[in-house]
């Protein structure tokens, strides 16, 4: 329940779950509770356009809208095209709430309640059907509706009708579209903001503990020994569904194989007298699926600090041939190694061009890929500490989080010439007498 305005005992506007709101990930109102919000706009922070500018949201309730400043006819700010950033994605703006410290986060839709409860039961499915058009005072892309993958933990995601949007705003529905339209014409948040009203809310969570494990394992470096590589993977998959066991062979079967016969060819290397300077961690994490958990709690819990922590090279889906490539195509897809370090990216493509001569494919790793890739596995959380990263994939196919994705699928002569790269990669950066300084931080 919010209701914005009256008392905690009643009054004012009262709007129900369900249908004007749908939450996601641990809820912070368990009890009746009174919220001042502070409202940023698109909750966006680049160079080119801040909502967080002078703004300190640690412990705070951030109201923000969806989707980004466009003209309303299909054009955006942020890529001067027609082509929506990944600004779009309720995701994104979450995961940034998170990291300034925010309690939660409430997104207004352009969802209306009589289709906005389509996506509470159908946790979104309802609003990507084709055809599906939403009738508001501007109109933003759907992706931006839900979430690409599980939210990001510690933090309480709510999605909010148009109705309860506009309520918590003391605005009406027209007012709302012209913030839009004057994000764009202005290029800036506009000065004469929308002004947010305490309301009261509760969310009553039954929560339970369940118990998961990360598996590590540690291969101490000889001179440089202080200094860790990770080379990661995510060993859990989406579960059973209507008594259909998900197998997860590609996502992330692949990695999780990859990352073992890493880890025998370097302890078969230490064996034979040469062994990495450097530590490597070989770190296959849980909860992937659930919102990166396993990764978030290892860089919470580092068996060695985050700061002697040079690189992460995740691997996640390396095992099929996705539609963008042919069947003999000799590729991977390569993201977010020149995020953080150019020293990395370099690193990166002179160890392709002397050992293994794959196609290394950065489609994904464009800020405006509608996919957002940079953001769905195990290296992000690595990358918000400020930890140089690469993520290897073969990107996705129509088995993805399907009961087909199995081992017969799964071409092993592919995943084993990508595992290759990693392993080149890894050894330079683990003998190299430098790390990969941090020289940029790029979206």
């Amino acid at each position: 329940m919010v209701r914005v305005g009256g008392t905690a005992g009643g009054g004012g506007q009262e709007f129900e779950a369900g249908r004007h709101f749908v939450g996601f990930g641990p809820s912070p109102f368990t009890s009746v509770t009174k919220v001042e919000p502070v409202f940023l706009g698109f909750g966006i922070e680049t160079d080119k356009y801040n909502d967080y500018a002078g703004q300190d949201v640690r412990g705070k309730d951030v109201i923000v809208l969806q989707g980004e400043p466009t003209d309303g006819r299909g054009h955006f700010l942020l890529s001067g095209s027609k082509q929506e950033s990944e600004w779009s994605t309720a995701f994104r703006k979450a995961a940034l709430a998170r990291d300034k410290g925010a309690r939660s986060i409430l997104m207004i839709t352009f969802a209306p309640s009589s289709s906005f409860s389509l996506m509470a039961d159908g946790m979104g499915e309802a609003l990507t059907e084709p055809g599906y058009e939403l009738t508001a005072p501007v109109r933003q892309p759907l992706s931006g509706l839900m979430l690409n993958d599980a939210p990001p933990s510690g933090l309480g995601t709510y999605l909010t009708s148009l109705e309860l949007g506009a309520a918590l705003l003391g605005a009406t529905p027209e007012a709302l579209g012209q913030y839009v339209f004057g994000s764009y014409t202005t290029q800036r948040p506009p000065q004469d903001a929308l002004r947010p009203q305490s309301f009261w809310i509760v969310v009553p969570q039954t929560r339970t503990e369940l118990a998961s494990e990360n598996v590590l394992g540690l291969l101490e470096g000889s001179d440089k020994k202080d200094e860790v590589l990770v080379i990661s993977a995510h060993y859990d998959h989406v579960g059973i569904q209507r008594d259909t066991i998900f197998n997860g062979a590609d996502d992330d079967g692949s990695g999780t194989s990859a990352v073992l016969e890493l880890a025998q060819a370097f302890v078969q290397a230490k064996k034979e007298g040469r062994g990495p300077r450097r530590s490597i961690l070989f770190l296959l994490n849980a909860g992937e699926e659930r919102g990166l958990l396993g990764s978030d709690y290892y860089t919470g819990h580092p068996v060695l600090p985050l700061a002697q922590t040079v690189t992460d090279l995740n691997i996640d889906m390396i095992g099929r041939t996705d539609p963008r490539h042919s069947p003999t195509d000799r590729y991977i897809y390569l993201i977010g190694s020149d995020k953080l370090s150019s020293q990395l990216h370099a690193l990166s493509e002179t160890a392709n061009d002397r050992y293994v001569r794959l196609k290394l494919d950065y489609f994904y790793n464009d800020p405006n890929d509608q996919e957002h890739l940079y953001y769905r596995s195990d290296h992000y959380n690595f990358a918000r500490h400020g930890i140089p990263v690469i993520f290897y994939t073969s990107g996705l196919h129509s088995d993805y989080h399907k009961a087909t994705d199995d081992v017969e699928k799964i071409e092993f002569d592919k995943l084993a010439e990508r595992a290759r790269l990693v392993f080149y990669t890894a050894w330079e950066v683990a003998n190299r007498e430098q790390r990969p300084v941090v020289d940029s931080n790029k979206p």
